[in-house]
């Protein structure tokens, strides 16, 4: 049996945190290893009780969750998914910025939460279907091809997957045509590692992908791991942001 994933919740009301470990207490790959009330009791948390995935309130006294999540990211600390009660879109551009692997609301369903969980710890990033269009039209507003780039989110468990952090942090602001870095790393591509990319880009796991492209997984493993690489995406998700920026997903 694989070692559970260890989760640090991090919010200022005790009764949201009560809640969130009642809940996680039933799951037996998940294990609560901390609970902090606002960013700075959390790194100082971290610091001592490692963790794979931190819950991160925003609104909080001392530290809030975004510069909070920026330094829990640039550390190495642990993946950071946001739950918030507020659908404001200012809160999640500015946690992808920071470098959250997840946003998600706190009316999100318990089963929906256990999974963000799951697919963050292995290395997916996950968005609340409430706020998928906020970053779909952002990205499409930055991206050539207008709306009909809007059709190619990738999901896993229910949730998209588009990440808006490399938009958001201006990373990938511009279109292939017009960006010679973004340019240069299209041109790195192999056709199969562009064929691979834009079907990441159209939610396709890797054993879909391996389906699909009749492939074996691991191969199809390295393709992705290649393409992190000549992207410069910190995951595969963040590849997704990628394709749509440099034109690739969404095509017709």
């Amino acid at each position: 049996m694989s070692d559970p994933i260890r989760v640090l919740l991090v919010d200022d009301h005790a009764l949201v945190r009560s809640g969130f470990a009642m809940v996680l207490s039933v799951e037996d790959d998940v294990e609560v290893v901390g609970q902090a009330a606002n960013g700075r009791e959390a790194l100082a948390v971290l610091a001592e009780r490692p963790a794979d995935v931190v819950l991160m309130d925003v609104q909080m006294p001392g530290m809030d969750g975004i510069e909070a999540t920026r330094e829990v990211v640039a550390a190495g600390l642990a993946k950071v998914i946001i739950l918030t009660t507020f659908d404001r879109e200012d809160y999640l551009f500015d946690a992808l910025a920071a470098g959250a692997s997840g946003f998600l609301l706190k009316n999100a369903d318990p089963d929906d939460l256990v999974e963000a969980i799951r697919a963050v710890a292995g290395g997916h990033a996950l968005l609340a279907p409430e706020v998928t269009l906020k970053v779909i039209s952002r990205l499409v507003g930055e991206t050539p091809g207008g709306a009909a780039q809007a059709g190619a989110a990738g999901v896993v468990g229910g949730h998209q997957t588009v990440d808006g952090a490399g938009a958001a942090a201006g990373s990938l602001s511009t279109a292939v045509g017009q960006d010679p870095q973004v340019r240069r790393a299209v041109e790195s591509l192999t056709p199969r590692e562009r064929e691979v990319l834009v079907l990441l880009a159209e939610g396709l796991s890797n054993a879909e992908i391996a389906a699909r492209l009749f492939l074996g997984e691991s191969t199809v493993k390295t393709y992705v791991s290649n393409i992190l690489a000549k992207t410069d995406s910190r995951d595969r998700v963040q590849a997704v942001v990628f394709a749509y920026h440099a034109g690739l997903a969404g095509r017709a």
